[in-house]
């Protein structure tokens, strides 16, 4: 199982980014993708996850200007990011908790490479 991330860059306050995640592999079922980052000497912390039957939460901070969505036919999540802030800069995983196609079909929490997103003031 491999998760993919694509989108993070450079992007001035109040600007916007989409950050996308494909999952990929030997894949039986996907019960929920998310999105969490770490900014520099701080700790992973979750940003917003999205569940199989689209049940979505944010962390607060993000409410109103972050927005998950997932394309379950191509195992895809995405995180639009609007009114960006310099708090907002952190490198970005993506996560998805699956069931995998291989026995005894365990069910696991997979992460991607992280794409970096820095805003500047």
């Amino acid at each position: 199982v491999q998760l993919q991330a694509s989108g993070g860059g450079l992007v001035q306050a109040g600007g916007s980014l989409r950050l996308s995640c494909e999952v990929s592999g030997s894949i039986l079922s996907v019960d929920d993708m998310g999105w969490y980052r770490q900014a520099p000497g701080k700790e992973r912390a979750l940003v917003t996850t999205i569940a199989r039957s689209g049940s979505t939460k944010y962390e607060d901070s993000v409410k109103a200007r972050f927005t998950v969505s997932a394309d379950v036919a191509k195992n895809t999540v995405y995180l639009q990011m609007i009114s960006l802030k310099p708090e907002d800069t952190a490198v970005y995983y993506c996560s998805a908790l699956i069931t995998t196609s291989l026995r005894p079909f365990p069910t696991s929490r997979y992460w991607g490479q992280g794409t970096q997103v820095t805003v500047s003031s």
